[in-house]
């Protein structure tokens, strides 16, 4: 018959899943005969694994009896802190894994204990308690640059447009992030500050031509210690001057301006090197006529020591013998006098008058053409009476004039 027709007075109803019925009453105690084939009850499955972390927990589950309900045990009480505290200990767990993290090497870490600073942390890993300190993280080896282009009035009320750009980095990780709420917007404010100073005391023109220099070393130095008076923690590296000029409307005048300033400074080193030229040989010159002069002046000094040296001396002799020396100084004299000319004095005859001879003609004789003419303009009887007297005239007149003079040679 059908699972569900009546007549079954004993109650048995057979399902189409089950092997067995179940059997009712109320002395069954709600057991469930049969071989239980049918789909997993959802309840029970429930109720097991909450008797298995009662177990796990320290407490024992309810027996269920053959016959009847569920029945009280006898075991152990159940612990009801065990879970809570289970649960405290994994959250635990997890919140001190939570507070570990590494500082890169570039970086410093600034640790705030509840909004308060606490310390300044190295590279490396590190943890501090989540929820409780808040770490910030700061690049210090990062080169970090900021520029500004303005207009300013200068010191003799003129307006120039300067371009400029600063470098810089943390020097303090704990005043960059504590003291200044806006640090590089501070950075700003304090380059605009401090060029206007500087431009507003410096003339127009040397602040376009050669005094960017000092315009920029001033700006940084004055930069710098804004910066360390407001307690950034910045450290300026550099400050470059990229540009500067005046309004566009006198560009070109101030261009040209420029390029004579350039012109005449060009000029002036041309000036330099002829210069630079000219004065070394000048100054040489001069110095080889000094030279010359002091050698000169030694010299005469010394021939003027010698001569009166020699004077000295020749008195001495001609103390001593006073004939002698008077007949050697005349000769000395004479052959100095007569060593310097072309020409010798000839007296011929005693009665005749004295004749002066070219010996350097006569030394060469009539064999060149000069010589010839020369000859020609001479009496023909006289050259005669000279080329016979030749020989003997010598003689003669040294003889003659020992008699005239009255000088007697001695020791000769």
């Amino acid at each position: 018959m059908a699972w569900n027709e009546p007549g079954g007075g004993n109650g048995n109803q057979h399902d189409p899943w089950s092997g067995g019925g179940r059997k009712g009453g109320n002395g069954g105690g709600g057991n469930r005969g049969g071989d239980n084939q049918g789909p997993p009850d959802l309840d029970e499955a429930l109720k097991k694994f909450q008797d298995k972390l009662n177990n796990m927990l320290g407490g024992r589950g309810g027996k269920r009896g053959g016959g009847g309900g569920n029945k009280g045990g006898s075991g152990k009480p159940r612990n009801t802190l065990a879970l809570p505290g289970l649960l405290l200990v994994i959250g635990a767990a997890i919140w001190a894994a939570s507070g570990f993290y590494l500082v890169d090497q570039s970086e410093r870490g600034v640790v705030l204990r509840f909004g308060k600073f606490q310390e300044v942390v190295n590279p490396g890993l590190q943890w501090n308690p989540p929820l409780i300190d808040d770490v910030r993280m700061v690049n210090v080896t990062r080169v970090r640059s900021v520029s500004q282009t303005q207009s300013m009035l200068t010191q003799d009320e003129n307006i120039v447009s300067v371009e400029i750009s600063a470098q810089y980095q943390v020097a303090d990780p704990r005043s960059y992030m504590l003291n200044v709420r806006d640090p590089e917007l501070s950075l700003e404010n304090a380059l605009d500050s401090a060029l206007r100073h500087v431009v507003g005391g410096t003339d127009m023109i040397d602040i376009l031509t050669s005094g960017r220099e000092i315009l920029g070393s001033a700006v940084a130095s004055r930069l710098q210690s804004y910066l360390d008076a407001y307690g950034t923690g910045i450290h300026l590296v550099t400050l470059n001057v990229e540009s500067t000029s005046p309004p566009d409307a006198v560009q070109d005048a101030f261009d040209d301006v420029i390029r004579a300033r350039e012109d005449r400074q060009r000029t002036i080193n041309q000036a330099m090197a002829y210069a630079n030229a000219i004065i070394p040989e000048a100054q040489g010159q001069a110095q080889r006529i000094v030279e010359q002069g002091q050698g000169y002046r030694e010299s005469v000094v010394a021939e003027a020591r010698g001569q009166a040296n020699r004077f000295s001396a020749l008195l001495t002799q001609y103390q001593d013998s006073p004939e002698v020396m008077r007949e050697r100084l005349y000769l000395d004299v004479m052959s100095e006098v007569l060593g310097q000319t072309n020409k010798v004095f000839v007296d011929v005859q005693e009665q005749s008058p004295l004749m002066v001879l070219p010996m350097d003609r006569l030394g060469r004789g009539t064999s060149g053409a000069a010589s010839d003419q020369s000859d020609t303009q001479l009496d023909p009887q006289i050259l005669e009476r000279m080329r016979n007297e030749a020989s003997g005239s010598s003689s003669s007149s040294s003889t003659r004039s020992e008699r005239d003079t009255g000088i007697q040679r001695e020791g000769r």
